[in-house]
């Protein structure tokens, strides 16, 4: 009996040794399969990786509004050269951030009557199964005709037709100069629009169509809301339920022009200045600034798409559109981007 007593005690240790081992093995392996389900839909990057390269396309591009639409990439950029030469959009289009397609002349000043040149910074929105394109035209001074108009289309590489026949916005309110403007979805629904030019940011309510603006409570229609050191090209996103304010600051056609954030937990501020976090690198290119930022839908994923000046460019319209990723540290706080050649890994939306 003391024999076979112990002989189950020697099977029972024996067995928990066995169990022990096994959790130590299957622990590792569990959490390697978590952060490969995790990573699924996202580029993974091996040896044999495929990147986007910086610049992302041919061309002189500038201040680059992206959007994802129908699991495609979108960048709607300025065209880069002398105010009068300024008279028409391109758009471009990707399914894998490596691939790119130009959709010539969107619009242009043979459909905006009112617009004549500097046609600049643009900004897309879909609502309700139509695309959005605002704009800047004009470079306006006090008395002029011009400012930030709209147009709509049934898709996102047009054509788009002139919604207004006139600019949405064609005044200069609170010193802001009606250009940059960033069209913002809040999580009430309600639609808001950034803009301004001259160091100052104004923000108003859009009506439902876009064909004009809708009073605050106090019932005023333009709120300013420059923060510290803004020059333009602002910029708003919601992450972990704090408002990322973005903007450009520095004078666009110099090295320095750089971007800057701060965080808010509503979308009027104030505004807690972080810092910058896009500047040039005098190894890779100058005037690094004017960012728009594509989130992956359902992922906690973020890219940064901006211009920046080649090294061996003196030219101020000589700018490219680039693309970085966009990353943040444990407190929330968005890391600084390194400027690349290589750009971001190929990425598509088709299995996220």
């Amino acid at each position: 009996m003391y024999i076979i007593y112990c002989q189950k005690i020697n099977f029972i240790d024996r067995l928990l040794t066995i169990l022990k081992s096994l959790r130590m093995k299957i622990i590792p392996f569990l959490i390697f399969m978590f952060l490969i389900v995790k990573s699924c839909g996202q580029s993974v990057e091996t040896p044999d990786t495929v990147y986007s390269g910086n610049p992302l396309f041919d061309g002189w591009y500038a201040d680059p509004a992206s959007r994802i639409y129908n699991d495609t990439f979108w960048i709607f950029p300025t065209y880069s050269d002398y105010f009068h030469k300024q008279v028409f959009f391109d758009c471009f289009s990707s399914p894998d951030l490596v691939n790119w397609t130009r959709h010539e002349r969107i619009i242009d000043t043979t459909e905006v009557q009112w617009a004549n040149s500097a046609m600049w910074a643009p900004a897309s929105v879909k609502k309700d199964d139509k695309y959005y394109f605002f704009f800047a035209a004009n470079d306006i001074y006090e008395g002029d005709i011009g400012g930030i108009g709209v147009a709509v289309s049934d898709q996102p590489e047009g054509p788009y037709k002139d919604l207004l026949g006139k600019p949405l916005i064609g005044e200069i309110v609170n010193g802001a100069q009606p250009i940059d403007q960033y069209v913002f979805l809040d999580t009430d629904g309600t639609y808001y629009m950034y803009y301004g030019g001259w160091g100052r940011c104004n923000v108003v309510r859009l009506n439902d169509d876009f064909t004009g603006l809708i009073p605050f409570e106090d019932g005023t229609y333009y709120r300013e809301v420059t923060p510290e050191n803004y020059v333009e090209g602002p910029f708003m996103f919601i992450r972990d339920g704090k408002y990322y304010f973005m903007w450009s600051e520095g004078g666009w056609t110099g090295p320095n022009y750089q971007v800057a954030y701060a965080v808010s937990d509503n979308p009027f501020g104030p505004f807690e200045r972080k810092g910058v976090i896009l500047k040039q690198d005098p190894e890779v290119a100058r005037g690094a600034g004017h960012h728009s930022v594509l989130e992956v839908p359902g992922k906690d994923e973020y890219y940064i798409v901006y211009h920046r000046r080649p090294l061996e460019e003196t030219h101020r319209n000589h700018r490219v559109v680039c693309i970085e990723r966009l990353e943040f540290d444990s407190e929330g706080n968005i890391l600084p981007v390194e400027l690349t050649f290589k750009g971001v890994p190929s990425r598509t939306l088709t299995d996220r």
